[in-house]
């Protein structure tokens, strides 16, 4: 009996131990593929994109564009704001998948009953939308039609999520679709319309300046198509604001604020306020239209007022032709970025540095006039042979010279006192601050060129006399309009020359953030006295001299210049074979004389022409000029007054 009881238990071990072997086996093979099945995942699996994309949440970083900041005029009337537009959109699958599991969750075992209460559902839904989606098309398009329905269910049936309609809209039309009945019961969840908020740039005085105020589509920076010119590309800093970031996660309801992402709110842009009165920009561009529209023989005619204390920009009209159309457009800068040679308002140059260097005492004072040719030169005067050498006339004055605008006069002033030291004229020159670009508020300021002394030759160190004469009547130079207009406004201010600006502070919500204002280029040009005698010089221009008869039944009296210059021909020189010539002429000056509130240019850029009195200084640029000035005092009771004290 002790013998089988042995055996029994010897073989129950045996059966134990058999049972813990196979355990510890399998247990072992689990462990080794839970480590294969590891290591395959961790170097060798990657799950399905599309189940991935369907189980892992979607969080995206979205930057917030921040609303641009207006321009203003110096009224504070709005020159570029920003509007909100709305882009209407539709998802062509909402419902499409509830309607599906509503019908298969109530006929789990019966798929025919469940298709045809599928079927039932959608043609609910199409004919909720029907109706709706005519009303939408009227409100957005402006036509009655099943256009959009047809085009939601052709998208439904291909599972078409997003679909633009029609083109952003304003806030009154989105106020109409989203007061529509389907869409205030029952939302985009049903219908799947929506809107899409956007921004965009918006100017309300058209053309006006647009060269001068800029243009830019959106305040998006990543926007290719934009185009940053003028106050809003020079400014843009201060418009555009701050970008805001943040992380969404996308939803089956839509997309909701990620709140374990950072998150930065966008901070709109600031207001730049800008001294242009657009009243006067309307009258200026009016004044210079009346002048050349019509006409095929101009390539660009310019406009610029300067309030005379503080260089303030008033006004700055820049009209360019379309050689395809012939329409005048603000499509560059010419006032800004056009160099020439500035012709007879150069003058005034040359007459304030011979003033100031005390090389004549008064503009009485008599010039010899020869035979009308300047010694040691080719420079003739028609004016001189037939006014002066062919009556006998031994002597001109100064103011006489002036006045007639004469080249003789003023090469010889030049010649006379300059050549053996020129560089005290390009010095001079150079402290009217006409040698160099200074800062301005707009992009493109153009360097103005001097001519160099020579380094060889028999006038080494001077400067050949035909160039120095030249210079001494608006050859040989470059100026901008801008240039001469600050010139000018220097001696309509006593010899303080101020820095033409445009910008007059930057606001926020109607506070000033920063103040710009009026700053100095040079406290001292000329002398007092000097200006008054320069003053006198152009009275006598406009009331007896080159630009009398444009300006006559000006509201005001006008001191100023006449200059006519002309570019080089193709194949050199300054005329073709049939004596057609490239114009620029100019008329710049300052007004009321007596107590000057403005300075004001007005530059001709012509195509090739015959002579034409129409296309010199005293033509189209004065008549302009003084249509400007009357339409200045017919609007403005404050400038009246000042006319009135004037007198």
């Amino acid at each position: 009996m002790a013998i089988i009881r042995n055996r029994n238990g010897r073989n129950k071990r045996d059966r134990m131990g058999f049972v813990l072997y196979m355990v510890y086996i399998l247990v072992l093979i689990v462990w080794v593929v839970v480590i294969f099945k590891l290591f395959y995942i961790q170097w060798f699996w990657s799950p399905d994109e599309r189940i991935y994309d369907a189980l892992t949440p979607k969080i995206t970083k979205e930057e917030f564009v921040p609303e641009r900041g207006d321009i203003l005029d110096c009224e504070g009337r709005k020159l570029a704001l920003t509007l909100p537009r709305y882009q209407l959109c539709v998802d062509c699958t909402v419902q499409k998948k509830a309607h599906r599991q509503r019908a298969d969750s109530k006929y789990k075992k019966d798929k025919k009953a469940a298709d045809e209460m599928f079927r039932r559902l959608e043609n609910d839904w199409k004919k909720e939308m029907r109706e709706t989606c005519r009303e939408v098309s009227v409100i957005v398009t402006g036509k009655r039609s099943d256009d959009l329905y047809n085009r939601i269910c052709a998208g439904r049936e291909e599972g078409v999520q997003y679909i633009r309609i029609g083109k952003p809209v304003d806030r009154n039309a989105y106020n109409a679709v989203m007061n529509l009945d389907l869409l205030k019961k029952k939302g985009k969840n049903y219908t799947g319309l929506y809107f899409e908020s956007e921004y965009t740039r918006r100017y309300p005085y058209g053309t006006l300046a647009r060269r001068t105020i800029g243009f830019v589509r959106s305040n998006n920076i990543k926007d290719t198509k934009n185009n940053h010119i003028g106050i809003e590309g020079k400014f843009d800093y201060e418009l555009h604001g701050k970008t805001g970031v943040g992380y969404v996660r996308k939803t089956d309801n839509g997309k909701i604020r990620d709140n374990d992402s950072i998150y930065v709110e966008a901070v709109d842009g600031n207001d730049v306020r800008l001294t242009i009165n657009i009243d006067y920009q309307e009258i200026a561009d009016r004044a210079l239209r009346e002048q050349v529209e019509g006409r095929n023989d101009i390539k660009g005619v310019t406009l610029a007022l300067m309030e005379v204390r503080t260089g303030a920009i008033k006004a700055m009209v820049n009209l360019v032709r379309d050689p395809q159309t012939g329409v005048y457009e603000e499509s560059q800068n010419l006032v800004v970025g056009r160099r020439n040679e500035p012709g007879s308002v150069f003058k005034t140059v040359t007459l304030m540095s011979v003033l100031s260097d005390g090389c004549i005492k008064s503009l009485d004072e008599m010039i010899p006039v020869g035979d009308g040719t300047v010694e040691g030169t080719n420079i003739k005067d028609q004016h001189i042979k037939d006014d002066y050498v062919a009556k006998g006339k031994d002597a001109i004055s100064v103011i006489d010279g002036f006045k007639i605008s004469s080249n003789y006069v003023f090469a010889k002033l030049a010649i006379d006192n300059y050549y053996d030291d020129p560089e005290q004229f390009l010095d001079n020159i150079r402290s009217y601050k006409l040698g160099a670009a200074f800062d301005f508020d707009l992009e493109g300021l153009a360097e103005p060129g001097l001519p160099e002394l020579a380094k060889k030759g028999r006038h080494r160190d001077k400067m050949n006399p035909n160039d120095l004469g030249r210079l001494g009547f608006g050859y040989v130079s470059e100026l901008t309009p801008l240039h001469v207009l600050t010139f000018y406004n220097a001696i309509a201010n006593k010899g303080r020359m101020m820095k033409p600006y445009l910008v007059e502070a930057i606001e926020r919500n109607g506070e000033t953030v920063k103040k710009m204002g009026p700053s100095v280029l040079n406290s001292g040009i000329c002398s007092k006295a000097v200006a008054d005698t320069l003053n006198r010089a152009l009275l006598a221009v406009t009331s007896d001299g080159t630009a009398k008869w444009s300006l006559r039944g000006c509201y005001c009296n006008v001191a100023g210049k006449t200059g006519t210059s002309f570019g080089v021909v193709p194949g050199g020189g300054y005329q073709t074979e049939d004596r057609r010539k490239y114009y620029q002429s100019t008329f710049v000056g300052y007004f009321p004389a007596e107590k000057p509130e403005y300075t004001i240019i007005s530059t001709l850029y012509s195509e090739l022409s015959l002579t034409d009195s129409s296309l010199q200084g005293g033509g189209i640029p004065a008549r302009a000029v003084k249509t400007t000035i009357n339409g200045i005092f017919n609007i403005d009771p404050a400038f009246r007054e000042v006319l009135y004290k004037a007198d």
